[in-house]
């Protein structure tokens, strides 16, 4: 089911058309490894600069002790939500090597690792949230990381639940068309897709 309503000025994969970041998660579906493997496998395959693979994931699920703890390093308009989602996964990314050396590539490879868990993920009937609103410093000492890693994002995966189930203020935006940039605004150069 394709849940955009936007127009497209190409046709893009279904997969593509289908990712969207949901809210209202199915709080009685209970997430497994298994359920999320084809999902990280595709993370793994994810390129990276000179394959360095300077990503990793810390995953709780519903009701453990590192779910709760990333639901609480949320901030509280995303822990409202959130804390219904099957699973809540740390995005990791290393950003200085064990010799001291900055990796400055870390973060857009553990971005492109995201994506392709996003788009197995959805492959898989699978919804995927990916958020910046939380405390990154409360998520990194929660998990006992050290100071070459750094918590770049928050994702929440799980099954679509009943937008009716969330709070009105959020059942609004949940019904709100995506939409997007045009083409024109963000690719330039020899191109002109006006």
């Amino acid at each position: 089911m394709t849940l955009s309503t936007e127009t497209r000025q190409f046709s893009i994969t279904p997969i593509l058309a289908d990712r969207w970041s949901p809210r209202a998660y199915h709080e009685e579906d209970v997430m497994t490894a298994d359920r999320l493997g084809p999902a990280f496998e595709a993370a793994r395959w994810a390129p990276s600069s000179s394959n360095s693979q300077p990503w990793s994931f810390v995953v709780g699920f519903r009701g453990d002790e590192i779910f709760q703890a990333l639901v609480a390093a949320m901030a509280a308009g995303n822990a409202l939500w959130a804390e219904k989602a099957g699973a809540v996964v740390a995005n990791i990314a290393q950003v200085v090597t064990e010799e001291g050396k900055e990796l400055s590539h870390a973060l857009y490879d553990l971005g492109q690792a995201v994506a392709h868990f996003s788009a197995q993920a959805t492959a898989e009937g699978l919804y995927v949230h990916q958020m910046g609103g939380f405390d990154a410093h409360v998520a990194a000492s929660s998990l006992g990381l050290d100071d070459r890693q750094r918590v770049v994002t928050l994702m929440t995966v799980g099954v679509l639940g009943d937008i009716d189930d969330l709070p009105e203020k959020l059942q609004e935006r949940e019904r709100q068309p995506r939409v997007r940039k045009p083409l024109s605004a963000v690719v330039g150069g020899s191109v002109n897709y006006a």
